[in-house]
């Protein structure tokens, strides 16, 4: 006979989106006359026993923040099975019965650490601005960062246009150039380069002075941090074609702001249908939204490395420009 769960552990990574998918678990778990605790500074928090009860006024008022209210750390000490042992003592001795754990690959990879080597009741939640967790059509926060991220592009572009300079834009993304071929795309940027294609970058370099010669005065070159420093690439540039350029590093904002609603609706059904799961017996699984329609993965196939067509991306932005 399954056991009823009546306490829930929450976890969260931070990105825009984030605190819209914990109201939803806690108002959902209350519905259902479930209790949610909030588990501070994610992993490190698992270790310490940091945990905080969750009520319906708790989680008022934060739907359009955002980052998270329970705060995030990285934490190597979980990594390691000492830790691991650590923190399935704290989940017994706050009576945990099962955990829901929202963030990306390191989250969801150590969800799957609890639920198939210790036995824990653990559904997984997608929420990364690089949107690359396999099997996941969207996560949280991957909308939100990308619009962020385009705004300040459109801003760029008038300078760039006004001051007929070449603009060389960072964004993050250290192993994955879902952002950068994003905003390069909806943004009508010149050039593209991400860690995922390996193009040459004399081509780029021919392309600026071709480009010059026929009167084009301006450009917009998006970098993936992983791939290149906006910085090296501008240097490059300017000492190959006597140009002037400047850098735009756009950084953390892409990590904050308030959630799109395509973030807060997502986060919204994902983080209620989490609950529903674990109430199903569900565990070990990463729920999603793929075509329209709630349905969950096995963690294990959510861990493995995602693959994307940006080769496609890439040449229909050279096609474009």
């Amino acid at each position: 006979m399954r056991k009823r769960i009546q306490r829930i552990a929450v976890l969260t990574r931070d990105c825009s989106g984030v605190n819209a998918a914990l109201r939803a678990v806690v108002r959902t778990a209350d519905s259902m006359g479930i209790e949610v605790w909030g588990v501070i500074r994610h992993y490190e928090g698992l270790i310490k026993g940091d945990f905080r009860p969750l009520s319906r006024i708790d989680v008022s008022g934060i739907l359009n923040n955002g980052g998270t209210i329970l705060k995030t750390s990285r934490c190597r000490d979980f990594m390691t099975p000492e830790g691991q042992e650590k923190a399935v003592a704290q989940i017994k001795r706050h009576k945990i019965d099962a955990l829901i754990i929202i963030g990306g690959n390191g989250s969801l990879a150590g969800a799957h650490v609890l639920a198939s080597q210790y036995d824990l009741k653990v559904v997984g939640i997608p929420a990364t601005i690089d949107n690359d967790i396999n099997g996941v059509e969207m996560s949280i926060g991957a909308d939100t960062a990308v619009n962020v991220a385009m705004e300040a592009i459109d801003k760029i572009r008038d300078t760039a246009f006004s001051l007929e300079r070449i603009f060389v834009v960072e964004v993050m993304g250290r192993k994955s150039g879902y952002i950068a071929s994003q905003v390069a795309l909806a943004g009508g940027c010149e050039e593209l380069l991400i860690p995922e294609v390996k193009d040459d970058f004399s081509s780029l370099l021919e392309n600026i002075k071709e480009g010059n010669k026929r009167g084009k005065v301006s450009w917009i070159i998006i970098v993936a941090e992983g791939r290149a420093k906006a910085h090296d690439i501008a240097e490059k540039i300017s000492s190959a074609t006597g140009l002037e350029t400047r850098v735009a590093v756009l950084g953390h904002i892409q990590r904050g702001g308030r959630p799109t609603a395509f973030d807060r609706i997502l986060a919204a059904r994902l983080g209620s249908y989490a609950v529903r799961i674990l109430v199903e017996g569900g565990t070990d699984v990463c729920v999603r939204m793929e075509c329209g329609q709630l349905s969950i993965l096995p963690l294990e196939e959510a861990t493995q490395p995602k693959k994307f067509d940006f080769e496609t991306e890439a040449a229909l932005i050279k096609i474009l420009t």
